[in-house]
């Protein structure tokens, strides 16, 4: 089985980008990710991520804010992940954990203080030589 993920780096002016941390009774809990969520059938990527950013952290994001960036492929015991991740760098509202979870604004250099799922361990590299 596959499973779409689309994720998104929210990168404010001084150059940290938000992380929130998953529930304890979410999958993988406890687990720091970048905010998005699952593409539903039919749905594009971006109109994903716009839904989903403004259902999890409060922001209002347009399409032409979204600039892919790469992609995260990972084999799971149960199912394949496949991960497109965008950058975005405008949006409107202020950022608010609207499902319980905790935030954090850090240096892409600091992300590996961070425990993140399995995907998203090799895009940390890339986040660190575009941010850094």
């Amino acid at each position: 089985m596959s499973i779409q993920v689309v994720t998104a780096i929210i990168e404010r002016s001084d150059r940290r980008i938000l992380i929130g941390q998953r529930r304890r009774d979410d999958t993988s809990p406890l687990k720091w990710e970048f905010p998005g969520g699952k593409v539903e059938a039919g749905e594009r990527p971006e109109a994903t991520l716009i839904r989903e950013l403004h259902e999890e952290i409060g922001i209002t994001v347009s399409e032409a804010c979204l600039a892919p960036l790469t992609f995260a492929s990972h084999a799971y015991d149960d199912f394949h992940l496949l991960m497109p991740l965008y950058i975005c760098r405008r949006w409107d509202g202020e950022v608010a954990a609207r499902e319980g979870q905790k935030l954090a604004w850090v240096r892409a250099n600091k992300l590996r203080d961070y425990p993140m799922p399995p995907a998203d361990i090799p895009l940390i590299p890339h986040l660190i030589d575009l941010l850094m």
